[in-house]
């Protein structure tokens, strides 16, 4: 056997075998070099943990504790000879591991080989790899018996006790935390003085007292006290008790808990630079949502940075308006396409691509069929959803015409119709029956589609507005749960002429991903309410691009020429792409545009060389019949355009070809470098592998230049959010 495999080696290293073996492997370590450089390594590492564990301090446990644990020892049927033998087993494991960390002097070092593909962007694409927060160490514990919880918080800090069903909660399922410098545990809890049979939600958001709450599976549990009697909400406790024989899960370490475990986001991978040579086709559907820049501001507002994964860089760009000019022939958009240095990457260039949705005149907007298919399930219940979605739509009932109707569908454990269809003459019936609504129950989503949608055909208008509005925060838990099913739910609803509009609320739970999908695949847009003033801008100022749809299934499909493009990168969209096949197949769903919205596309490119391309024939192909490709054509790309008029099964199709004229960055538009600069905070807040030289104090530099005309103030308000993050990253 080899020494270094022996077990004997850490066993005299640590003193432990009799006079005669040790005699023995003393002599075998003699007369090999590389096993006494392992025995004064594990030597060094026995003294150094020795050294550590004595200045450990000693921690004792209080009678009470003690009587606790031998009781449930007592109790216990498991063999201590099989716990004695587990303890050993991690012994031996931890030993075997401390040995292989260890460097082998035995063994040269080598290198790994990378092959690099033969179609593999230019070497000058530079990746900066994200830093990834530590992982948790999870450990699981389950309690002897019921304990009691002191609460060592201030009455004035303690934000609310809410009391609701506990089959609501364990419905929603939802885990909150108890935060310490240690870590936090995660319990289930009801609180002390809550009504039997019921479970209460504890919270406390503010100050540094760290965050206290209820979740997970409460189950029933009496309280250790009768109830406290009081006027209106129930006033904050001192005590919680836990239920014995429950699961505890104890985090320790650095965690990333900027999102608490019921907000859910697909992680969408950035997209990768291409070579044009051998992929100069890059097709994708547009995208008018504006959700993750409402939902990264809500972050930042609150003093947390958002989780990469939040951070969606093409609904950053077009939450802002852009002064493209709008169309002046038939088309319901028209496509303007911008070329300027890349702000993060010397050398390289951004093509902006923008498309501008053609405007209604004042008073031309056709008749609304709108049904409000509101959440009133219990998740919905915080002042931040329900409340605000009542106040919300409010506004837009506001700019109801008298030849418009509004129903209202709401959700729960089961569906119901609030209000059928009534004229927009007749707001003061609208407003009662929005106002009287109250969130209770579980979540059953699916029975308020079908019946939403059922209530929107009996009133459909022909050549009208037929809309279904979904104000929710995307917490079903009941019927229908799975994601696919309900996206194939919505699929077979949106083939009726009625579209779709996703108002997502509150936090914490907030089902971002599943309301993104739904909001993709029913004709419509998703945008996220944190705030009175973002429902004004998508209900109000923005009412028309929300509810009126110019053109459907909207693919774009932009060609790069190989003699000026080496390759490129789509900045965003990666849950927009599609196939090369996809733009020319009218069954493939894509992006709609409303009324007066503008789209914004930008593509990173890294220049060529001039030089004649070998490439698939195509626009750019050095074909007898096509454009040459010996570099004589100024052209850079072609933007191809693919669209349906919301009422047409067939689609149009047009192109725009882009020179590039070597326009610098700063003599760029005020549009472009603002986008860009927008475009710069997202890949900084995803730490984007492809963000180059991105900075937060340089994207507040460039945004400050590229305020322009900002009569709604969004641009300000963007350099105000970066400013906090500048300020978080220090």
């Amino acid at each position: 056997m080899n020494l270094l495999d022996d077990p004997r080696l850490t066993a005299h290293a640590l003193g432990e075998l009799p006079a005669e073996e040790a005699s023995e492997i003393a002599a075998l370590i003699a007369a090999d070099p590389d096993a006494a450089a392992a025995l004064a390594d594990i030597t060094a590492i026995a003294a150094t943990l020795g050294t550590h564990l004595t200045e450990e301090p000693i921690v004792s446990l209080a009678d009470a504790q003690r009587d606790a644990i031998e009781r449930r020892l007592r109790r216990s049927t498991v063999q201590w000879p099989l716990i004695c033998a587990g303890l050993a087993a991690t012994a031996a494991c931890i030993s075997a591991m401390v040995l292989w960390s260890q460097p082998m002097r035995s063994l040269e070092r080598v290198e790994p080989v990378v092959a690099r593909r033969a179609d593999a962007p230019p070497a000058t694409w530079q990746t900066v790899e994200p830093t990834e927060p530590a992982a948790p160490t999870i450990q699981e514990l389950v309690l002897p018996e019921p304990i009691e919880i002191p609460l060592a918080l201030e009455q004035d800090t303690l934000s609310s006790v809410r009391e609701e069903e506990s089959d609501q909660a364990v419905a929603r399922g939802r885990e909150s935390a108890v935060d310490s410098e240690c870590g936090s545990i995660s319990v289930m809890m009801a609180v002390a003085g809550s009504p039997a049979g019921t479970s209460g939600m504890f919270g406390n958001r503010g100050g540094n007292d760290g965050q206290w709450g209820f979740g997970g599976d409460p189950g029933r549990v009496a309280p250790t006290h009768a109830p406290v009697e009081s006027s209106g909400e129930s006033a904050p406790r001192s005590l919680a008790q836990v239920d014995s024989e429950r699961t505890f899960r104890y985090r320790h370490g650095d965690a990333d808990d900027r999102v608490e475990p019921g907000e859910a986001y697909d992680p969408p991978n950035d997209n990768r630079p291409n070579d044009a040579r051998h992929a100069p086709l890059s097709t994708f559907s547009i995208d008018v949502d504006t959700a993750s820049y409402a939902n990264v501001r809500r972050f930042l507002n609150a003093g947390e940075t958002p989780p990469r994964d939040a951070v969606r860089i093409e609904e950053l760009i077009n939450y802002f308006p852009y002064h493209y000019a709008p169309p002046h022939d038939s088309r319901p958009f028209s496509v303007h396409v911008e070329i300027a240095s890349c702000p993060w990457s010397s050398g390289h260039r951004l093509a902006r691509i923008g498309l501008k949705g053609k405007d209604l005149a004042r008073g031309r907007r056709p008749a609304a069929n709108l049904v409000f298919l509101i959440d009133v399930s219990g998740s919905m219940a915080d002042a931040n959803k329900l409340p605000l979605v009542k106040r919300g739509l409010g506004l837009l009932i506001d700019g109801l015409e008298d030849d418009d109707h509004v129903a209202i569908v709401t959700y729960a454990g089961s569906s119901g119709v609030a209000l059928p269809p009534t004229s927009g003459a007749n707001k003061e019936r609208i407003r009662r029956a929005l106002d009287g609504l109250s969130a209770g129950g579980s979540t059953n989503g699916a029975s308020g589609v079908d019946l939403a949608y059922a209530t929107a055909d009996e009133d459909f208008v022909k050549g009208g507005v037929n809309r279904v509005i979904l104000a929710t925060d995307g917490d079903w838990n009941v019927g229908i749960t799975d994601r696919s099913q309900l996206v194939d739910l919505i699929k077979r609803k949106a083939t009726g002429g009625v579209f779709l509009s996703v108002l997502g609320f509150g936090m914490r739970n907030l089902k971002d991903a599943t309301m993104e999908q739904l909001a993709d695949n029913g004709n419509g847009s998703y945008a996220y309410i944190d705030s009175l003033e973002e429902a004004h801008k998508v209900l109000v100022e923005q009412m028309n691009g929300t509810l009126v749809t110019i053109a459907k299934d909207v693919k774009l499909q932009v060609e790069f020429n190989p003699a000026k493009v080496a390759s490129y990168r789509l900045i965003g969209y990666e849950n927009r792409m599609l196939a090369r096949r996809d733009f020319t197949d009218d069954r493939k769903d894509a992006g709609e545009i409303g009324a007066g919205h503008t789209v914004t596309a930008l593509y990173e490119i890294v220049p060529a060389d001039g030089a004649a391309a070998d490439v698939t024939p195509r626009r750019y192909a050095p074909a007898a019949d096509q454009v040459p490709a010996d570099g004589s054509t100024d052209e850079m790309l072609a933007v191809n355009v693919r669209y349906k008029l919301p009422d047409a099964d067939r689609s149009t199709w047009f192109v725009v070809p882009a020179r590039d004229t070597g326009t610098s960055l700063a003599r760029a538009s005020e549009d472009f470098r603002f986008a860009a600069a927008v475009a710069g905070f997202g890949l900084v807040l995803r730490q984007a592998p492809y963000r180059g030289s991105a900075s937060l104090a340089e994207v507040y530099e460039q945004a400050r230049g590229a305020l322009g005309d900002d009569a709604p103030g969004y641009r300000h308000e963007f350099i105000e959010l970066v400013r906090r993050a500048m300020r978080m990253d220090r």
